[in-house]
């Protein structure tokens, strides 16, 4: 099956940079840093899609404080719209119950039937806090927490730099990142399901701690999770089918590996696998919520991948299209194309599938 891709992207003709650009960008960095760590402890870790914005489009500013302030606005402009979803998204998971008993037992039988082999008969959960979970905090309770806090910033992160450096594929990459969160939502709504805590609290299970933030504590840092815990309480506890933790760690992975060498695919897989230990271990995820959540990861490749190709082929059936606004191609690379005194020229649209999975098969 043939893969219709973008083009490649012009050499840079623009005018070099200036001399001192490397010292404003460190100056700006630095500022950046020192207000991020003072946030962090004032009020906690960016895990809110809002908050979490507003320090990454900081961070853009600083890393390319030389542009016009046009470019910056572009990216709140394109931005915006994805920040008010995912916030209307964190807020209906909240109904996803609509006051029913969750689904809990049958995730039970499902890990025992799959892993039971390997840890006596217990859910994986449960024997992992077995024979790890002590009172006090140890170096895989703070890796596990900083795992655990990377769900909220990592995905958000990769696409601000496709932003910057590819909007096309920043596109690309918020189709696909926009069909899965769908896709889990509607199954939240479908078949709400109790974590592994849950089931504890209510009986159904031996004694799980809910310990996914308390590696900060090895460092002082006690205010660190003050915005993770409050969403926590906040948040609708019966959304653990599928794990979309899991699943975002893999979709980003993906979505970036068949551009990377081979030989670092060993240390970008190991971010997934990371981060269902981390779930499954700190009792917020049964291993079945990571493996259909990666099967979610897999059928949202396919069905972007595919509806991007029908719609390439259509558009070239329907014959030349005619030019495009220019508010779909600014952004950074019009920056650098065009003068003030010049308007950005519309380029072709032509479809993207940056999904790594071969394009022959």
């Amino acid at each position: 099956m043939a893969v219709v891709t973008d083009p490649q992207p012009p050499a840079r003709t623009g005018p070099a940079a200036s001399p001192d650009g490397g010292r404003r960008r460190a100056v700006a960095m630095a500022i950046w840093a020192v207000a991020f760590l003072a946030g962090w402890f004032a009020i906690g870790l960016p895990t809110d899609p809002a908050y979490a914005f507003v320090w990454i489009w900081a961070a853009t500013i600083a890393w390319n404080s030389s542009r016009p302030w046009r470019s910056h606005l572009r990216f709140a402009r394109d931005w915006i719209p994805v920040v008010l979803l995912l916030a209307g998204y964190n807020l209906s998971r909240g109904f996803a119950d609509n006051g029913a008993t969750p689904h809990a037992m049958e995730l039970i039988v499902a890990d025992r039937f799959l892993f039971g082999w390997a840890t006596g008969g217990e859910v994986p959960t449960v024997w992992l806090q077995q024979h790890l979970y002590r009172p006090d905090v140890h170096w895989w309770d703070v890796l596990a927490s900083w795992v655990y806090f990377s769900h909220f910033v990592m995905t958000l992160a990769a696409a601000a730099v496709l932003w910057l450096r590819d909007r096309g594929r920043w596109a690309a990459y918020m189709r696909r990142w926009g069909f899965l969160c769908a896709a889990g939502l509607v199954t939240y709504f479908l078949y709400p399901a109790a974590p592994p805590w849950w089931a504890a609290q209510n009986g159904l299970l031996t004694e799980v701690a809910r310990i996914s933030t308390r590696g900060w504590k090895a460092f002082g840092m006690h205010g660190a999770g003050n915005l993770l815990n409050a969403g926590q309480i906040a948040a609708n506890p019966v959304a653990a089918m599928p794990s979309l933790h899991t699943a975002f760690a893999l979709f980003v992975v993906l979505f970036f590996l068949g551009a990377t060498r081979r030989r670092w695919w060993p240390l970008l897989l190991a971010y997934p696998l990371a981060m269902t230990f981390t779930l499954v271990y700190s009792g917020e995820h049964y291993m079945i919520d990571v493996l259909v959540g990666w099967a979610y990861v897999g059928i949202t490749f396919l069905v972007v991948g595919l509806a991007e190709r029908w719609w390439a082929i259509r558009r070239a059936r329907s014959g030349p299209s005619s030019p495009e606004p220019a508010a779909l191609t600014d952004g950074p690379a019009a920056d650098r194309a065009t003068s003030p005194d010049t308007a950005p020229t519309a380029e072709r649209d032509v479809a993207a599938d940056p999904s790594p999975v071969p394009a022959d098969r």
